[in-house]
């Protein structure tokens, strides 16, 4: 509890830093490129052509769910995952990105993960707002269960800013774990449900395992808003699950930070 409590004066306390931080770190991202943020947008488009393409002329699999285009439940989900996939790698990788910041300067270690956090999730919100106006153009006006989008971006934000200080404390003390990380995140794509319903799994346990997993939960939730149409009070469930795994990453966080954060500024 005391560290818990740490962590959030450490928040308090650099609050206006986090947000000069954040901008700064879009900024350091996309810094000597020609479209500059651009590429935040550029990206994830040419990745949603390619798995476009691939299950609507490839692999012929796209067919429409709850009447909306496959285009359009497959972009539901994926929106999402760029935070996340951005947010697993870059939350682990945060603090040796910002090395100067723990040797140099004695900025709290706990806070890093959260600016970048931020950063990520601002341009998550400009996507966002990209995939609400193509559904305009397709013909779907907005909604009354939109108004669920910033309740699932805050769960996400809250789990992986989480994951981000438990990752980063590990990966700042072994480049290993870092690898690690690295490597398994294609994997997390392919075994979440991100490019099909998670939901529709037949053998039991493993859908029940799918349904633990954060990044399932959020597509999962996406599409609640944008095909489903259906609120988060109406998947209990998931909402349980959610709730399960973000006490644990929690816990992992704080045992992290508590045990190995004096470490760390030796070890960069």
């Amino acid at each position: 509890m005391k560290t818990l409590k740490e962590i959030f004066k450490s928040h308090y306390d650099y609050r206006k830093q986090l947000f000069k931080l954040a901008k700064s770190d879009i900024i350091k991202t996309y810094k000597g490129a020609a479209l500059g943020w651009s590429w935040a947008i550029i990206r994830p488009a040419i990745q949603i052509f390619v798995f476009w393409f691939a299950f609507s002329f490839g692999l012929r699999s796209g067919k429409p769910v709850e009447g909306y285009p496959f285009f359009l439940w497959l972009i539901a989900g994926m929106t999402p995952w760029f935070y996340m996939r951005d947010m697993i790698q870059g939350g682990a990788a945060s603090m040796r990105r910002y090395t100067y910041l723990i040797t140099k300067i004695k900025y709290p270690v706990c806070t890093i993960p959260t600016f970048v956090s931020m950063s990520l999730l601002m341009v998550h919100i400009g996507l966002l707002a990209i995939v609400i106006v193509i559904y305009i153009a397709f013909g779907y006006m907005p909604d009354i269960y939109y108004l669920q989008l910033p309740f699932y971006m805050a769960l996400m934000f809250l789990f992986f800013t989480a994951w981000g200080l438990f990752a980063g404390v590990l990966s700042a003390m072994s480049r290993d774990f870092l690898n690690l990380v690295k490597a398994l995140t294609t994997a997390l794509f392919w075994i979440s449900g991100v490019i099909y319903d998670a939901n529709s799994v037949h053998v039991e346990w493993i859908r029940q395992i799918l349904l633990f997993n954060p990044v399932t939960l959020i597509a999962n939730g996406y599409r609640n808003c944008f095909i489903y149409k259906q609120w988060f009070w109406e998947t209990p469930g998931e909402m349980r699950n959610f709730v399960i795994v973000y006490a644990v990453m929690i816990l992992l966080s704080v045992w992290a930070y508590r045990k190995l954060h004096r470490d760390i500024p030796d070890v960069l």
